[in-house]
């Protein structure tokens, strides 16, 4: 596929940096898995003593994305919009490119069928069966972005 987006834009990145927050020193997430700065998941042979700086964090979003994009590249089989990426590249970054491989989302996509696709953004809110503001939140802004 010719043109086909295969960097975050803008618009994804912001979205990401919005939803994820940045935190300059080790936290742990809501599951308990070690992280730092945009969402980073601290592998075990990483080590982080001292803070990131703010440009420390943006690389470490960079790198982080990367290994997304392309892994989301080889999921679509369909030519889409940056907007569509964009917004598929916050669904990975957040969840993992397995969920998305397996999800109806993709299957609607990979179909043709962009419309039913960006109402699948809305089912992935829950959290331990429970649905979550904030990913709710996520999945609307998610959706908005993929249609526009």
């Amino acid at each position: 596929m010719t043109d086909q987006p295969t960097r975050t834009g803008a618009q994804g990145i912001d979205l990401i940096k919005h939803f994820e927050g940045l935190r300059l020193q080790r936290y742990l997430d809501a599951v308990g898995k070690p992280t730092i700065g945009y969402g980073h998941l601290i592998l075990p042979h990483e080590h982080f003593d001292r803070p990131l700086s703010e440009a420390e964090a943006q690389a470490l979003l960079r790198r982080d994305l990367r290994g997304a994009e392309l892994q989301l590249c080889k999921l679509v089989r369909v030519p889409i919009t940056q907007q569509q990426f964009d917004a598929l590249m916050s669904f990975v970054f957040n969840l993992g490119a397995g969920r998305l491989r397996s999800s109806t989302l993709l299957r609607y996509l990979n179909a043709g069928s962009p419309a039913h696709a960006a109402d699948q953004f809305l089912v992935w809110n829950k959290a331990g069966g429970k649905p979550l503001a904030g990913l709710t939140r996520r999945r609307q802004a998610e959706r908005k972005l993929f249609l526009s």
